[in-house]
């Protein structure tokens, strides 16, 4: 194996154009991978850390009195995934939005009744899926004296719908890359041979056995492969550390936006797969030319 490797790299140096490309082409293929890693990553752990904590609330019937209080509570953590009930009588909901748009007094001075209907602030238990949380809070809708429930079903549901379109999207544009890359390492690792044609034709006649002549082109592409994947990730660290330094540097969105980077096991699997994707497309190089 030795002996393999140094044959690999002798064969980078005097190969270093063919092998700069191959190398970057990876690199590109796995920053736009890793790209798409790293937002699925983010997005899926904001969705779950909805999920986990979320909050709904459930506006109740006009007809609504102090006395059905009781029995609503106990039909609603009945239904299971309820950590905490908070009910928010109409006087009190009007105060809160006056304080929320105490620049509109105005407003307020024209209302002639308290139009707002009681409320009650559910904080739910972990949940794990969206489904869940739609299901959960269909039931409570379903309750008497329950008028309507709101838990971010519009924004919510239309960042799922972006998400799985971005996600398809992004199945299909690293699909396109990686076989790009695929492509490229193929025909370089081809091009290496051929260049190199005549020792392999006199080690074959010396007795030379086919995984002895094979070996250091296998070894050269899972270099190449190794070293575009740690450039493709070093590319994305970088970006993300200039912009998480920027957030870091505005507290009006640091507290908004929390980005972290591609967990370890992710970052493992990356490489593992770049390295991979080298080995391969010098294994299907090496088929179709020693046949």
């Amino acid at each position: 194996m030795t002996r393999s490797i140094k044959k690999a790299l002798a064969d980078i140096r005097s190969n270093r154009f063919l092998n700069f490309i191959t190398i970057v082409t990876i690199s590109l293929s796995i920053l736009v991978v890793s790209v798409f890693a790293l937002f699925f990553e983010n997005a899926s752990r904001m969705i779950q850390a909805w999920n986990q904590s979320g909050r709904a609330m459930a506006y109740l019937e006009p007809e609504f009195s102090i006395k059905d209080l009781p029995g609503l509570e106990a039909r609603i953590r009945a239904l299971g995934n309820v950590d905490e009930l908070i009910f928010i009588p109409r006087s009190q909901a009007l105060e809160n939005l006056k304080k929320e748009m105490s620049d509109r007094t105005g407003f307020f001075d024209t209302l002639k009744d308290n139009p707002l209907p009681h409320a009650l602030e559910i904080r739910m238990n972990r949940l794990d899926n969206y489904e869940q949380v739609t299901a959960f809070a269909r039931g409570i809708e379903a309750l008497p004296m329950v008028e309507s429930v709101e838990y971010g079903q519009g924004w919510l549901g239309r960042f799922l719908k972006i998400f799985n379109l971005f996600k398809t999207t992004g199945y299909a544009m690293c699909s396109l890359f990686l076989l790009i890359a695929l492509f490229i390492t193929a025909n370089t690792v081809r091009l290496a041979f051929h260049s190199r044609e005549i020792e392999v034709e006199i080690m074959r006649l010396v007795g030379a056995t086919e995984s002895f002549i094979k070996t250091p082109f296998y070894v050269e592409g899972a270099i190449q492969g190794f070293l575009g994947g740690v450039f493709g990730l070093g590319i994305l660290l970088a970006a993300y550390l200039s912009i998480s330094s920027g957030i870091a540097r505005t507290p009006a969105v640091q507290g908004l936006i929390d980005i972290r980077f591609l967990s370890l096991e992710a970052v493992a699997v990356l490489i593992s797969s770049s390295t991979f994707l080298g080995w391969f497309g010098c294994y299907i190089s090496l088929k179709q030319i020693l046949k």
